[in-house]
């Protein structure tokens, strides 16, 4: 799922293209994707872009009569775009914005569709979909506390709540969390005043870190190759490869359609966290430590990545 490092570059990719640029025709072919009926859809046609927003994991495209196209994108949708008159990006389009400088399109690999699209009108009707949670780039510590200390949560879990923090996912939550060397499942009220302005700086210095090789990355172009693996992470997405701190081998634990990646070493004191449905099965003879996992032959190998 794009966050917030991807979602900027969309941004000022989008900045640099439809500002100022009417919207000349648009196409849902999905009538799955279009989440709302009013204002209808078409009204949106012939309006220019204004303005250009991200809400948590949302981007909005604000357009004069006061209408904002606003885009979820989920964890297969990707923004596309191609300069007038070159072909469309295949039968994984989901809809199309046309522009005289290029068309946008939005589309959604896999069969599992979940991607949204929504024309509200007005300031509160843009409200409803931003979740509140702390801008954390320009948050100082004070409120970053206050945030991650609101609920009791586990940091994993406190990171991704879009209500609490704004924009941060699975994948840069791992980075965040093997930056600072604090357990995922270490829960927020119980960090001690040091863990916490390490944890704010993992935050901060990760985000900004991820925009600047993006931005370098992306040049003038806009941005294809959105992705939550990548091969420089740190941990996210590189289950038993080498920590690149330490060496030991990347763990990974999934839960629902979550995942969470870290190094024992680095961020657990060597103590392996239980996968709920491997330490079921093999119960006593999961591993517990890297000491008994090393006893078993473990080794870094190829990456076993899920979804992020």
């Amino acid at each position: 799922m794009p966050e917030l490092p991807d979602l900027l570059v969309y941004l000022e990719a989008l900045d640099a293209r439809i500002r100022g640029r009417r919207l000349e025709r648009l196409a849902v072919p999905d009538p799955f994707l279009l989440r709302s009926v009013d204002p209808p859809i078409g009204q949106a046609a012939g309006r220019e872009v204004v303005s250009l927003h991200r809400l948590g994991k949302r981007i909005a495209i604000g357009l004069d009569g006061d209408l904002f196209l606003v885009f979820h994108l989920m964890i297969a949708g990707r923004l596309r775009w191609r300069e007038p008159g070159a072909k469309a990006p295949g039968r994984i389009v989901r809809a199309s914005f046309e522009f005289e400088t290029g068309t946008l399109f939005l589309t959604e690999a896999g069969t599992r569709r979940r991607a949204s699209l929504h024309l509200v009108a007005g300031a509160e009707g843009l409200a409803r979909f931003d979740p509140g949670g702390l801008e954390v780039l320009d948050a100082d510590l004070s409120a970053f506390t206050g945030a991650l200390t609101r609920e009791n949560h586990t940091l994993k879990r406190a990171l991704t709540d879009p209500r609490l923090f704004s924009g941060i996912g699975n994948a840069y939550s791992d980075e965040i969390l093997h930056r600072a060397r604090l357990s995922p499942f270490k829960l927020s009220r119980q960090l001690e005043a040091g863990d916490t302005r390490r944890l704010h700086e993992a935050v901060r210095g990760v985000l900004r870190e991820w925009i600047d090789r993006l931005r370098r990355e992306t040049g003038d172009r806009f941005p294809e190759g959105v992705t939550a693996f990548r091969p420089e992470m740190a941990v996210h997405g590189r289950c038993r490869q080498p920590c690149p701190v330490c060496g030991s081998p990347v763990q990974r634990i999934v839960y629902a359609e979550n995942e969470a990646n870290y190094c024992a070493r680095c961020q657990t004191g060597g103590q392996l966290l239980a996968d709920r449905a491997l330490s079921r099965l093999l119960k006593t003879e999961w591993p517990r430590t890297l000491k008994e996992l090393e006893k078993l032959g473990e080794r870094p190998g190829p990456s076993q990545a899920g979804q992020g």
